[in-house]
């Protein structure tokens, strides 16, 4: 009989995981037979990367948000069906379990909302209700429910259960403890809950205020934006939902959330058919009590806590489309680069690197002090000629426009040629003082190390970010203020991805980029390391099997992802897996081309061609997506996907607020992306802020949409405020009328 049952329920999860499948493919609008086989690879354990660049003839082409969506919708759905199995097994042992419930929880489709079904069964603490419960009063309750008593009889009825319990002095007591269960059991009902809920989230607005009795002056001027605001609650933009959290957890904004109560009573009166029960008038103040007692603070916590986790996976989303566009932006090979983390008192650190990022020479340059701005200026100069400098990079951080006016002062009266420009330093100073900056140049001081990270986020930015937690980047959005391991998950993802559709050199990578490949952790990345250290660089990817930990399983993830320029294999240098190395060798010979001598220049003739790729694949009898990937990889092996995006905006002057007139163009680069709009660096102190209704004279409904971070933009000059030094631009050109104001 146990036997019998096991194969049923296997049979009832196979089943499960089916409708599960055909689920996920309905709410994300992909084929499902696409979605069967990228749960079936994802379960294999594959990677999102691996599948996304080596699997498509499985997932039917999809892409990498497309298979990541895959990913986390089965895992979702999984875990709900397994609370619901837990759930059901449960009530069954209870014997709740009815028809109608059952189909309920079946068509849950959350963990909250089958919490909420789930909550009228759970044990409950010690509240009004479950005292009346104790002291008898459960049978009069039902009866007023049913309706076997009616208001005309209450009064007789609770006198009859008076001293039944010693804390039944009088006919009051009884009645307000049944009172306490029917309140408490209309609170457990999910329709009138449905009621309250669907009301709320169509009519309920926010309001919020200055607590009375803030002596903080500077937090009263944060938040006074929110002194008397109010909004349609379902039209608050995910900025503000955060910025009023915040505020509210600071004890500084009062808020509260009112909605159409009236509406919400009427429509919960009729679903309960209150209009003719017996005992209607005790039951409307049952009613009353719950909804003002226990569902509408219920409900107002649920959209307050909905509003919440969706302004987090909004602002996480803005952090990682920053975080992406920071770390795609394009490397500046082949240039010498003197890196400059700038400072007052303590003096501008200097680091000159070569093109490979090697420090060259250090030194400490003054701004301001008692030695002579001319003697600043010649030190730089001196540095210039040495090295034969390309690039001059300024950090963004204290004293950035200082150090930027000594440098342009430099380039233009000193005719060097060369040009500046402005890095983001966040995050320098957390990796000088980090482990793996110790293990980079243990013999540094943490000083210098952070001014070789600036140099080098210029040199290659994704090899440089990576040595540091995303977290630390500076290009988010109320980060403190949102899920610590959500967002980690989410940026982790992201440096994945980016790491991954750019490659990595086997030879040259350091641990902290080679643990983002995939298929790899920092343990294996560590050991490719070593192994690098003790046998020199690696000749063939097929001698990574060769690494302590390092089997065919994880060999297929990782290698083609690792190239080797100038090894014993050239097909070793593109992004060809080794499981396609025959079809490529064959599709070279086909084109009359050998992988000796196709990296060197017969590549470009083959790019040209474009030819019938169908006709390709019947010839080579494979499937068209494996043949377009290899012939893509071979056509372009060098292929870099930075390479489509803008390189840094140089610059050889600096300028003033003062030298600003409205209407007046300028180029600058978006050093940050937020919901109301871009803040665009056009080399003042302070960046400028083009808001959202300046980025285009089309409708916007997210900046992204628009711009990037590190997109050179043209702006013009909207609005100057001389007090503070702000600065409002637009990618509008601006009308006469805007000139005129």
């Amino acid at each position: 009989m146990c036997r019998l049952r096991g194969v049923v329920t296997e049979k009832l999860r196979m089943d499960s995981e089916k409708e599960l499948i055909q689920r996920l493919s309905s709410q994300l609008g992909l084929k499902l037979d696409s979605v069967r086989r990228t749960v079936e690879i994802l379960d294999e354990g594959n990677t999102v990367p691996f599948i996304t660049r080596y699997r498509k003839q499985q997932t039917g082409g999809l892409d990498e948000n497309q298979i990541r969506a895959i990913q986390e919708g089965i895992a979702t759905l999984r875990e709900v069906a397994a609370t619901r199995a837990r759930m059901m097994d449960s009530l069954r042992e209870l014997g709740k379990l009815t028809p109608e419930l059952q189909k309920q929880l079946l068509e849950a489709d959350s963990k909250r909302r089958l919490d909420e079904l789930y909550a009228p069964f759970r044990v409950k603490k010690k509240i009004k209700a479950t005292e009346a419960l104790e002291r008898g009063l459960g049978p009069l309750a039902e009866a007023i429910w049913n309706g076997r008593v009616g208001d005309d009889q209450l009064d007789k009825v609770a006198a009859n259960c008076v001293g039944k319990h010693p804390d039944l002095v009088d006919s009051q007591t009884v009645l307000d403890g049944a009172r306490e269960i029917v309140a408490s059991r209309i609170s457990e009902l999910v329709a009138i809950r449905d009621i309250v809920r669907e009301t709320a989230r169509r009519t309920a607005v926010i309001r919020t205020k200055l607590a009375p009795g803030e002596k903080d002056e500077e937090l009263k001027k944060t938040f006074s934006d929110y002194g008397g605001f109010e909004s349609p609650f379902k039209r608050l933009a995910p900025h503000r939902v955060m910025a009023i959290d915040r505020g509210e957890k600071k004890k500084v904004l009062r808020v509260s959330l009112d909605w159409d109560g009236d509406q919400s009573q009427r429509r919960a009166a009729a679903n309960l058919e209150l209009g003719t029960h017996r005992a209607r008038q005790i039951l409307t103040e049952c009613l009353s009590e719950s909804l003002k007692r226990f569902i509408n603070p219920a409900v107002e916590r649920e959209l307050r806590r909905e509003a919440t986790e969706s302004a987090h996976v909004h602002s996480m989303g803005v952090f990682a489309a920053n975080l992406r566009s920071l770390l795609m932006q394009p490397p500046l090979p082949s240039k010498t680069v003197m890196a400059i983390d700038p400072g007052f008192s303590s003096g501008c650190k200097v680091a000159v690197i070569d093109r490979l990022g090697t420090m060259l020479e250090s030194d400490l340059v003054f701004v301001i002090g008692k030695d002579s701005r001319e003697s600043q200026i010649e030190k730089l100069c001196q540095l210039v000629a040495r090295h034969q400098v390309d690039v001059i990079a300024i950090g963004n951080g204290t004293a950035s426009r200082e150090t930027e006016a000594l440098v342009s002062e430099a380039i233009q009266n000193h005719n060097l040629q060369c040009r500046y420009t402005i890095v983001n330093e966040a995050g320098a100073s957390i990796y000088s003082a980090s482990q793996a900056g110790q293990e980079e140049f243990p013999d540094l001081d943490a000083t210098v190390r952070g001014t070789l990270s600036i140099g080098r986020r210029l040199q290659d930015p994704l090899s440089e970010l990576v040595k540091i937690e995303p977290q630390h980047l500076g290009v988010g959005m109320y980060q403190h203020d949102l899920p610590e391991k959500q967002l980690e998950q989410s940026l982790s993802e992201v440096v994945v991805s980016c790491v991954n559709s750019v490659g990595v050199d086997l030879n040259r990578a350091s641990t902290e980029l080679l643990k983002y490949v995939s298929g790899l952790n920092r343990k294996s990345a560590e050991k490719i390391v070593r192994r690098r250290q003790e046998s020199g660089p690696f000749r063939r990817r097929r001698e990574l099997l060769d690494v302590p930990g390092i089997g065919p399983a994880t060999f297929t993830q990782a290698a083609g992802f690792l190239r080797i320029a100038d090894g014993d294999e050239p097909l070793d240098a593109t992004w060809v897996h080794p499981e396609s190395y025959s079809l490529a060798r064959q599709m070279l010979k086909s084109f009359g081309a050998d992988p000796q001598s196709f990296l060197k220049g017969q590549s470009e003739k083959l790019a040209a061609e474009r030819m019938n790729l169908d006709e390709l694949s019947t010839s080579l009898q494979s499937d068209r997506f494996t043949v377009e990937q290899v012939f893509e990889a071979i056509s372009r092996p060098g292929r870099d996907p930075r390479e489509d995006v803008a390189g840094p905006l140089f610059r050889s002057g600096v300028m003033n607020f003062e030298d600003l007139k409205i209407g007046m163009q300028l180029q600058g680069v978006v050093s940050n992306v937020v919901d109301f709009g871009a803040f665009v660096d056009v080399g003042l102190k302070n960046d400028g802020l083009v808001h959202i209704s300046r980025l285009s004279d089309q409708y916007v409904s997210s900046p992204l949409d628009v711009v990037s971070l590190g997109d050179v933009v043209t702006v013009w000059v909207a609005q100057l405020d001389e007090d503070r030094k702000r600065l409002g631009l637009s990618m509008i050109p601006l009308d006469e009328a805007d000139l005129e104001r």
